[in-house]
């Protein structure tokens, strides 16, 4: 058996329970995803603190779009507001920013507030927080197989290494653990090709209120995995 490394160089979070906090207050669903924008940043830093190399944060799924219109425009709005205010803050704390999905389905000025941030950050050194925003796991293996398909990949040369330099980032590391808050056991279309080893981690914890404890108690039940990769 295999001691997972300490700290996991990889951790992925999806940040559940947004709309549930703001109904246990009587509040309305987007005032639930405001707080929880507002807690990545904290968390970003405790992760860092730990020395942990990569984050990947599930923002909105390609399933979200199914949600009430009024919703999704709340959550661009939102999206749009923390690139915003966040960015430079980011920047000067010499974190690397990442876009993780599919930018078309979003409003240009969007598009280009998302690609200015990855340009502003692309040279930072610190931890890289890859942003997970219409991303959706089958929908990534999908445009893997087509760009393959479009450079002219013959199948005898398609294995798993050439398979995952045509995913969205190649060069990010699979997750060495995936954290989901909120309560729910599922993966809900996230990261199926890179967390297939991954540790899964569940808490009943709403987003929202995942802070330094919450970090901890993750971070220590991974240091007592072990990680056998298929090996006995």
């Amino acid at each position: 058996m295999t001691q997972g490394n300490y700290p996991p160089q990889h951790v992925a979070i999806i940040m559940d329970g947004n709309g549930r906090w703001a109904k246990k207050r009587g509040l309305p669903r987007l005032v639930g995803h405001n707080a929880g924008g507002e807690n990545i940043r904290p968390v970003v830093k405790l992760f860092a603190n730990y020395g942990v190399k990569y984050l990947t944060l599930y923002m909105f799924s390609t399933e979200n779009w199914n949600r009430p219109k009024l919703e999704v425009a709340g959550l661009m709005s939102l999206l749009g507001k923390k690139i915003d205010r966040e960015t430079r803050a980011f920047h000067e704390e010499n974190i690397r920013l990442l876009h993780v999905g599919r930018l078309d389905r979003l409003s240009q000025k969007l598009r280009e507030k998302v690609r200015a941030a990855v340009e502003l950050t692309k040279n930072n050194t610190g931890l890289t927080v890859c942003l997970a925003f219409d991303y959706g796991g089958r929908d990534e293996i999908l445009y893997a197989a087509r760009r393959m398909a479009s450079a002219g990949i013959h199948d005898d040369n398609i294995d798993e290494p050439v398979f995952a330099r045509y995913l969205y980032n190649p060069d990010v590391p699979d997750p060495d653990l995936v954290i989901r808050t909120g309560g729910e056991s599922r993966l809900s279309n996230f990261l199926l090709w890179q967390a297939a080893y991954s540790e899964l981690y569940f808490t009943p914890v709403l987003w929202p209120d995942f802070g330094s404890k919450d970090v901890e108690e993750a971070l220590s039940e991974y240091k007592r995995r072990q990680r056998r990769f298929g090996k006995v």
